[in-house]
C-alpha cells in the first residue's frame, strides 16, 4: 500500500503544478504588452478599424474578465482543445504535434549519439585515471562545454554545409541528411558534460569497499566494471539522461533556428514573435507535462532497477 500512497502522492503534486503552470502562464500572456487581436488583423493586411478591432476581439474571447477567459481555456485543455493558433489559423494541439515529431526525431537520434560518445569516454577517463586517456578526454570535455551551441552550429554549417557541402544549410523539412548537423551539435554540446559525470560515477563506485573486496577475490578488472561498478552506476545516469530528454523534448530553440529545423522550439519562438498566445500557452503547457511525465518514468526505472528500493515498494 506504500507505493500506492507514493505513487498517488507523485500524481497529485503534478496535478498541482500542471494547474500552478497553467494559471501563471495564461497570466503573464494576459499582463503581456500589444493586442493580439490588433497584429492578428495587421498580419492578415485588414483595415484596422475599431469596429473590426472589437469584433475580432469578442471573436477571440479578449473582451472578457481574466479568470472568465482562463477557465474558458482550462475547460477545453480538459477536452483535449488549447484553442486556436491566432497565426496559423489551426488548432494548437494540430501545430503542438507538427513541431513535436520534428524535434522527437532530433531528441531520439541526439539521445542516441549522447549515450555513444559519452559512456565509452566517460568510462575509459575513469579506468586510466591521471593517465593520457584521461587528460584527453577531460581536455575534449572542457572544449566542447566552453563552446556555445549557436556557434558550434553555426562553424558545423560552414564547414560541412557551404564549403564541403555534405549537409544541407537550411531546409523546413525533417528528413536523414537534415538532423546529421543539429543532432551533431546537440550531442557534442551535451556528451562534453556527460563525460565528466560519468567519470565522477564510475571513480565514486571504483572506490567502494566492496569493489576492494571483490579484488581481493581475483576477479578480474573488466569483470568488476562491466558486472558490478557500471550497474551501481547506471541509477544516477539515468536521472541525468531522463533529465536531458525532458529538455530536448522541450525543443531546444536555438539549435532548432540556427538550422531552420522544424521542431517545436522554433516554433515556440515565432509564435512569441507574432504574439500567438495560445500556441505559447499549449507550449509552455506541452513542456511542464513533458518534464513531470519524465520524472515519474526515471522514479520508476529507479524503483525497477535498484533491488532495495523494489523491497520496500513491496512492504
Amino acid at each position: 500500500m506504500l507505493w500506492l500512497q507514493s505513487y498517488g502522492s507523485r500524481l497529485l503534486q503534478m496535478v498541482v503544478t500542471v494547474i500552478g503552470v497553467s494559471f501563471l502562464t495564461f497570466c503573464l500572456t494576459w499582463l503581456a504588452p500589444g493586442d493580439p487581436a490588433s497584429m492578428l488583423l495587421e498580419a492578415s493586411d485588414t483595415i484596422v478599424s475599431e469596429e473590426t478591432l472589437a469584433q475580432t476581439r469578442h471573436e477571440l474571447g479578449l473582451d472578457k474578465p481574466f479568470l472568465v477567459q482562463y477557465g474558458n481555456w482550462a475547460a477545453g485543455v480538459l477536452q483535449g482543445n488549447m484553442g486556436m493558433s491566432y497565426s496559423a489559423k489551426k488548432p494548437v494541439t494540430a501545430k503542438l504535434l507538427e513541431g513535436f515529431k520534428g524535434t522527437l526525431l532530433l531528441a531520439f537520434v541526439t539521445m542516441v549519439l549522447v549515450v555513444l560518445i559519452s559512456l565509452p569516454l566517460g568510462i575509459l577517463s575513469a579506468v586510466k585515471r591521471n593517465r593520457l586517456p584521461d587528460h584527453l578526454v577531460r581536455g575534449l570535455s572542457f572544449i566542447g562545454v566552453s563552446m556555445p551551441s549557436f556557434w558550434l552550429g553555426l562553424l558545423l554549417l560552414y564547414v560541412f554545409g557551404l564549403k564541403l557541402r555534405l549537409f544541407p544549410i537550411a531546409q523546413s523539412e525533417v528528413t536523414a541528411a537534415g538532423i546529421v548537423l543539429p543532432a551533431l551539435t546537440l550531442a557534442i554540446y551535451m556528451s562534453s558534460k556527460y563525460m565528466r559525470q560519468v567519470r565522477t560515477v564510475v571513480l565514486e563506485e571504483l572506490n567502494q569497499d566492496y569493489v576492494t573486496g571483490i579484488r581481493a577475490r581475483g576477479l578480474s578488472e573488466m569483470a568488476i566494471l562491466w558486472k558490478h561498478v557500471l550497474p551501481n552506476a547506471m541509477l544516477p545516469l539515468i536521472t541525468l539522461l531522463g533529465m536531458s530528454m525532458g529538455w530536448l523534448l522541450g525543443g531546444v530553440a536555438v539549435v532548432e533556428i540556427v538550422f531552420s529545423w522544424p521542431g517545436i522550439g522554433n516554433m515556440a519562438v515565432r509564435a512569441i514573435t507574432m504574439r500567438d498566445y495560445p500556441l505559447i500557452e499549449g507550449f509552455v503547457l506541452w513542456i511542464s507535462l513533458v518534464y513531470m511525465s519524465i520524472n515519474f518514468l526515471v522514479d520508476l526505472s529507479y524503483t525497477y532497477l535498484n533491488p532495495r528500493l523494489r523491497r520496500e515498494v513491496r512492504r
